[in-house]
């Protein structure tokens, strides 16, 4: 097998949100090169729930049909190619993005022919499948979804400072987030859920980036990995009376 390490990121659809696939993608490009993404689940979990953010992160939808109700089609579909990845040497590093006790055993079988297994996983993951793989990493709290003004009825569009909307959305977010920030990819589909119609031409700006440096309540950070956060700015410190 090569000694270029190749990473797979294999999402359980039916099991894991779709608001922790930004985390375990930021986590696969530290580990090599992401060569395979692949999303697991039947119609409903694909088309409902992770749609969006498997086209965003340019994931192959691996539909599976339930046969008989209640198997784990999807699971048993997931593992069969982890492992065909394995042995063919597509791949030597895995990311698993599921909390479901059921893929113990691939972790076992991958790590037994020398792959690195990392699952990312939900609060909810039990202790078997985080000791099971070679490093266990738990998504942060999904952050909420934030409700915007509607737009005026009567089809008159409202007319908003969107400055006021940026920093309000900002502040309500990062409230769930440890350190007081979101990510740019975050607050785009906070943004988007929330107000559909809501998009960056609209006042003039080619994206949402530059929205957010042209508002000066509002600090733009890029990590070493290239990744966008965005916090409130630090307040300005009170002006000294000057003696006349």
């Amino acid at each position: 097998m090569s000694a270029e390490r190749n990473v797979a990121v294999l999402v359980d659809c039916e099991n894991a949100q779709s608001a922790v696939l930004d985390q375990a993608m930021q986590h696969a490009s530290t580990l090599g090169r992401v060569v395979l993404r692949r999303g697991y689940g039947n119609a409903a979990s694909l088309t409902n729930k992770w749609q969006e953010a498997l086209i965003r992160h340019g994931f192959t939808p691996c539909l599976q049909f339930q046969y008989v109700g209640g198997k784990n089609t999807a699971d048993i579909a997931l593992a069969l190619d982890a492992l065909e990845m394995l042995l063919d040497g597509r791949a030597n590093q895995f990311v698993i993005v599921t909390s479901d006790s059921d893929f113990v055993g691939l972790c076992r079988k991958l790590q037994e022919r020398g792959a690195g297994v990392h699952v990312c996983g939900e609060a909810k993951t039990p202790a078997a499948l985080r000791y099971a793989c070679g490093a266990f990493h738990e998504a942060a709290s999904v952050v909420p979804v934030v409700e915007l003004p509607p737009v005026a009825s009567g089809g008159v569009k409202a007319v908003v400072d969107w400055r006021n909307l940026l920093v309000k959305t900002v502040r309500k977010v990062a409230k769930a987030s440890p350190n007081g920030s979101v990510k740019l990819s975050e607050l785009g589909n906070q943004l988007k859920l929330a107000s559909p119609g809501f998009s960056p031409a609209a006042h003039g700006h080619a994206k949402l980036r530059t929205m957010i440096e042209a508002c000066s309540q509002l600090r733009l950070h890029q990590t070493e990995g290239g990744h966008c956060t965005v916090g409130m700015a630090p307040a300005a410190p009170p002006t000294a009376l000057r003696a006349v």
